[in-house]
């Protein structure tokens, strides 16, 4: 009986000691200070969302950066440039088409040479207008030949030149770290090229000119030897 009735009393004092502790408020004083622990929370949240924040704007600011720096590659001009070769070698051709003997190549030089050398007025002279004026027409037709040579040469030895520029462009081109300096490779892959075309006309240029004062002079010793056999048979 006795163990029943303390069991009874041990019971009670057990939940007249813990009924306060479920009805206690949500706050709690430690201290002097009061805690509350929903506040606590919303204030964790809030820090939270703020952190995301701010590492969101970091990521903008890391991507705008790197947006700067591509845009910055892109405009970076390339730092080679075989500009200067290329238009030494074309001012070379240039200037071996320009030393072309005899007739150059000029419209009104060439109007005058036919007209003094090829065409029916040079026929018309004396013997020794003839002779002359054959002996001009072989060198013109020598020359020429010599000159087509001459091109030829020089644009044999432009080879050299040629693909040493195209060896620093290529190299540069797989250096390149923007859009740009792509772009000013390939412009001036485009600018030999455009350089051995030039050379190539000048080759096929300088070489017609030979055969045509070759035939022009054949045509004329043609036309001479009739006018002299003319001659032959009125002195008869």
């Amino acid at each position: 009986m006795k163990k029943y009735v303390a069991r009874v009393l041990a019971a009670a004092l057990l939940a007249s000691a813990t009924s306060p502790m479920l009805a206690a408020p949500a706050t709690a004083q430690v201290g002097g200070i009061v805690h509350d622990p929903r506040n606590y929370s919303q204030n964790i949240l809030t820090a939270a969302r703020t952190l995301e924040q701010i590492n969101n704007q970091i990521k903008q600011l890391q991507n705008q950066a790197t947006s700067l720096l591509n845009e910055a590659r892109n405009l970076q001009s390339l730092p080679t440039s075989t500009l200067g070769e290329l238009q030494a070698q074309i001012d070379q051709t240039k200037q071996l088409l320009s030393e072309a003997e005899g007739i150059a190549y000029d419209v009104a030089d060439v109007r005058k040479g036919f007209e003094q050398r090829y065409k029916g007025t040079a026929f018309a002279g004396p013997v020794s207008a003839l002779v002359a004026n054959a002996e001009a027409r072989w060198k013109d037709s020598v020359g020429a030949f010599e000159d087509a040579m001459k091109v030829q040469a020089g644009i044999v030895s432009n080879m050299g030149g040629t693909r040493n520029s195209i060896s620093t462009i290529v190299g540069a081109s797989q250096g390149a770290t923007g859009a740009l300096q792509a772009a000013q490779a390939g412009n001036q892959l485009l600018a030999i090229q455009s350089q051995q075309i030039a050379d190539l006309a000048a080759v096929m240029t300088a070489q017609g000119r030979a055969e045509i004062l070759d035939a022009a002079r054949a045509a004329a010793a043609e036309a001479e030897g009739r006018e002299r056999f003319r001659r032959f048979r009125k002195g008869n």
